[in-house]
């Protein structure tokens, strides 16, 4: 380990996945994008930080889609050796009462002023494990359920040794999600009382200690969403040795609960400092887990990365100093001229329309305007909101024409996420030129971009109030483009009306098709297409997009927050 990283105390940041690049397939989604942008502005901040993850060997997957519009999964291998370097260091952990070795690849997150973020990918593929064992790191969120706790076994327990073994000096531990939540077992096996120190039924543990130590951001207001654990499995993995690790059973269920270990119970329990990842979550969460005190931190985006490259050039050029004060984006209606921002839009736009032109054939007409949605497909999300009434679409669409461009993954094993995808392609089928709609396949960092900086209008339609924040508006905003969504997740923080974007629906409501109809016939689409005689309203969302949200929601802003309110305890 290079003695750069060795020479202050670091918080460890643990995160079951990381979208360090296109070409890392280390991600699933927004949990795994959210962490990529913390250690990309922990870098720019120079933050000392480390985070540690799994190295995921297989990938998540590259989606296809079918003639009858199907998602189609296919392996997405890539080779650690090319992006990472291996480290010496290895340690065990005990899983079903044999060792298992974990090492690490060193994969280096460079900032913008030379500030540098390690980032250690734990892999178990090592002559010397069982083989059984050698596959525990490779697929994300792949398995049953043994596959899945023996992984979070070596992400908490043998992360944790590792950094030991590394030679970090660790000031606090990040839980980002409960996956990681079993380092907290790791520390209290350090914390353990002598036995000749105890009186009677006191605790051999010394938590408080422990707490101090922790802190956990959840994510998902779902109950669906927390790891369970059945114990008959946990006794099997976890056998049954104390020095290994593992505190003994009854300790575990009134840490984790009685009925099964709950990953989230355990991390709740074992943390001095809890968040949600927006305000309303919070709340939600508050109400899911009563007598915790749960704060507060509203997620944000890097800024350089999802800032487009005509918006780039324009932000160095008007406010110096952007990327690593990007509060300054609050200015750029004072200083950048709104034709400026309109030729890096309309830049944007163009790289959105050739990959769509690449990949379906279809030429989009940059004159109309474009609506993007892109999200993980999952029923919550809602992504056939907007394809409710078809009729009602094309009456729109025939006195104010627009296109829709729409991309995102469902899990293998989420069939009603599958389902989407498929209604969604039969839908645009049926839509035909009235209303031209793609579906981009293979989601990732690169379309991502595109879209959330070519689109003209950002759309998100979740199922209150099970948006835990969201953060693709966000990235729309950074490039002037503002946001159509309901009121839940970040939104509610975000949504000026008319100023950077526009509700759907009352606050607490579910936002209905109806409603979102309404609004984009009544308000958005009239405001686009009165930029033919005068510019100014529209032009103005655009700047409230980039001056109010983002130049707030950006991990720069979230980053300083953790620093204050969770990691300086």
């Amino acid at each position: 380990m290079p003695d750069e990283f060795l020479h202050d105390p670091r918080i460890a940041y643990f995160s079951m996945e990381i979208a360090l690049r296109s070409e890392i397939p280390t991600y699933s989604g927004g949990l795994g994008v959210l962490a990529g942008d913390t250690l990309r502005s922990a870098a720019d901040l120079d933050f000392p930080m480390v985070a540690v993850s799994l190295v995921s060997r297989a990938g998540y997957f590259r989606q296809g889609i079918d003639a009858d519009g199907r998602q189609v999964e296919a392996p997405a291998p890539w080779r650690p050796e090319d992006w990472a370097r291996p480290l010496s260091a290895k340690i065990a952990v005990e899983i079903e009462r044999r060792p298992v070795w974990v090492g690490a690849w060193l994969y280096v997150v460079e900032g913008q002023r030379g500030g540098r973020a390690p980032v250690l990918l734990l892999d178990t593929q090592y002559a010397e494990n069982d083989p059984r064992d050698r596959e525990i790191t490779h697929y994300l969120y792949g398995g049953d359920d043994a596959y899945r706790l023996k992984q979070e076994i070596v992400l908490g327990i043998g992360g944790t040794r590792l950094l030991r073994a590394l030679g970090f000096e660790i000031r606090a531990y990040h839980m980002n999600e409960g996956h990681s939540a079993l380092l907290g077992l790791e520390i209290l096996r350090r914390y353990r009382y002598p036995a000749h120190e105890l009186q009677s039924g006191e605790s051999p543990y010394d938590l408080p200690r422990v707490r101090a130590r922790c802190r956990f951001t959840t994510h998902t207001p779902l109950d669906a969403g927390h790891d369970q654990f059945a114990y008959e499995l946990v006794e099997r993995l976890f056998g049954d040795d104390e020095s290994d690790g593992y505190v003994d059973l009854p300790m575990l269920k009134r840490l984790a609960g009685e009925d099964s270990l709950n990953m989230t119970r355990l991390a709740l329990n074992l943390s001095e400092y809890v968040n949600g990842v927006a305000e309303r979550h919070a709340e939600t969460s508050r109400k899911m887990y009563p007598g915790y005190h749960v704060h507060a931190i509203t997620n944000g985006v890097h800024p350089f990365t999802w800032v487009a490259e005509g918006f780039r050039t324009l932000y160095d050029q008007y406010l110096p100093g952007w990327c690593h004060e990007p509060e300054r984006l609050a200015r750029a209606a004072d200083r950048i001229p709104v034709e400026a921002l309109e030729a890096a839009h309309e830049s944007a736009k163009r790289a959105l329309i050739a990959r769509i032109a690449a990949e379906h054939g279809r030429t989009f007409d940059p004159e109309r305007p474009i609506l993007g949605f892109a999200r993980r497909m999952t029923a919550y999300k809602r992504p056939d909101l907007l394809f409710s009434d078809l009729d009602r679409l094309r009456a729109i669409a025939a006195r104010q024409p627009f296109q829709i461009v729409l991309a995102g993954k469902a899990h293998p094993r989420d069939q009603r996420g599958k389902e989407l995808i498929a209604e969604l392609v039969r839908a645009a089928r049926t839509l035909g030129d009235a209303v031209p709609t793609v579906f981009l396949a293979d989601y990732d960092l690169r379309i991502s971009q595109l879209m959330t900086a070519g689109a003209d209008v950002w759309l998100n339609t979740p199922l209150p109030p099970l948006e835990a924040s969201g953060t693709s508006g966000m990235k729309a905003a950074l490039n002037g483009v503002p946001s159509l969504s309901v009121l839940d997740g970040w939104w509610v923080e975000g949504c000026l009306e008319g100023v950077t974007g526009w509700a759907i629906g009352e606050p607490g409501g579910a936002g209905d098709a109806p409603a979102l109809y309404a609004k984009l016939e009544n308000v958005v689409l009239p405001l686009y297409y009165a930029r033919r005689t005068d510019p100014s309203g529209w032009r103005r969302v655009m700047q409230g997009a980039i001056t109010k949200n983002g130049a707030y929601f950006n991990t720069h802003r979230m980053m300083r927050r953790y620093a204050a309110e969770a990691y300086q305890r």
